[in-house]
């Protein structure tokens, strides 16, 4: 009688177990559920708006890739793959390719080696008044995209302020056409990306400095290293995913340069500055008849460009095994 009861005992006492687990398995389905309801109606509302932002907007301006005509009596091109063999015997759109490649591999390379070394100088805390610095360094970028182009063009039109000083410290003899030569207008578009996009640059640097413990750059001094060493083989590498990070956005940007094309030179002169963005908004709405056929397989030449590009920079600073 004894053994009964202390087995029912027993089995009460799991059945209770049980139970509580039951309970709080429940309770965590329940708790799980209810995070993941609420990360849905998070992410909704932004797939969506992305969704028919971003995603439709290209995906019906790669089927205008493949139709030919006025905006308003679009057709089927014919053969289908007519804009996009088009391109590649528009002398003006290889012309504009080839300024923008040469604008990028002059721009990119001198503009972040001076946005790390900015940021390397102004990461030192022996510099009194670093904000100060920072801030203007930083200011080209805060400026207006329209405003800085007009201010460039200004400053070396044939009566402006560069020409002045050229001509009275007699590096000129008189007034040169910095705007009107296609290749000075290809170095001030240059000079003019530099001076706006380096302090931009020197943000993330400056971040990805600060996040590097102060104690390695130390322990480098006791062993002996100097500046050249210690920002070589300490100060490059710990930035290594910041820089892949820098030159993936400028060739982004620089592949996608309009602005100033359009407000500098307004692509001249004769079409010797034009960007690849210059030219397609130009087919699109800057000449009599839009043609958007030609402009979107345009696009998606550009838009398979950046992809191949930071696909080819994320494999070759991917150091992981």
């Amino acid at each position: 009688m004894g053994s009964k009861t202390l087995s029912a005992s027993y089995t009460g006492t799991k059945n209770m177990k049980n139970s509580k687990n039951h309970i709080k398995m429940r309770k965590k389905r329940t708790v799980t559920s209810k995070q993941h309801t609420a990360g849905w109606a998070f992410l909704t509302p932004a797939t969506l708006f992305i969704t028919i932002m971003s995603f439709y907007p290209m995906f019906q301006a790669l089927i205008t890739s493949f139709k030919t005509g006025s905006s308003a009596d679009m057709v089927w091109s014919k053969p289908l793959f007519r804009n996009y063999t088009r391109m590649f015997s528009d002398d003006l759109f290889l012309r504009s390719v080839g300024n923008t490649f040469l604008y990028l591999i002059i721009e990119v390379p001198i503009m972040l080696i001076f946005a790390i070394l900015l940021a390397q100088i102004l990461n030192n805390r022996d510099i009194k008044f670093r904000g100060i610095f920072r801030t203007c360094v930083f200011l080209p970028c805060a400026t207006s995209l329209v405003s800085y182009a007009l201010i460039f063009k200004s400053l070396f039109a044939t009566q402006g302020l560069i020409n002045s000083i050229l001509v009275k410290i007699g590096i000129l003899h008189s007034n040169y056409n910095f705007l009107g030569t296609p290749s000075s207008a290809k170095v001030v578009i240059i000079l003019a990306l530099i001076w706006r996009w380096t302090g931009y640059n020197m943000v993330f640097y400056l971040a990805g400095l600060q996040n590097i413990e102060y104690s390695v750059y130390e322990a480098a001094k006791i062993d002996g290293a100097n500046g050249w060493k210690t920002f070589w083989h300490i100060t490059v590498p710990l930035l290594k995913p910041t820089i892949i990070m820098t030159f993936i956005m400028s060739i982004n940007g620089t592949l996608q340069l309009f602005d100033e094309s359009v407000n500098l030179t307004k692509g001249g002169p004769a079409n010797t500055t034009i960007t690849m963005s210059h030219y397609i908004y130009n087919n699109s709405f800057g000449q009599g008849v839009a043609n958007f056929g030609y402009a979107s397989a345009m696009s998606f030449f550009v838009f398979v460009l950046v992809a191949v590009l930071a696909a080819i920079n994320l494999k070759v600073g991917d150091t992981r095994d």
